[in-house]
């Protein structure tokens, strides 16, 4: 049973061209290269949206320098060593 499905794509014929070459150059089938450009494209949206989450994330917090998260983080591990602590 195959563990792989067609897919037809068209491309302009001077990018064709590009990717044919490219192939060749890196020793690759055409399926190779498609397979990988679209793990690097997945990678890539992965991380812009991480980024947008950190942004987001950063902005809520009224994080805006370096120096703020550092605070933060200091601030976490106060929070988190106080609680630790025992009664006295």
């Amino acid at each position: 049973m195959r563990t792989t499905k067609t897919l037809s794509v068209t491309l302009p014929p001077e990018m064709l061209t590009r990717a044919e070459r490219l192939a060749k150059k890196e020793h690759r089938t055409m399926s190779e290269l498609v397979r990988e450009a679209l793990r690097q494209y997945e990678r890539k949206t992965w991380w812009d949206e991480m980024n947008a989450y950190g942004r987001a994330t950063a902005q809520a917090a009224g994080v805006k320098t370096e120096e703020d998260v550092v605070d933060a983080i200091h601030a976490t591990r106060r929070q988190g060593r106080a609680r630790k602590r025992p009664p006295k």
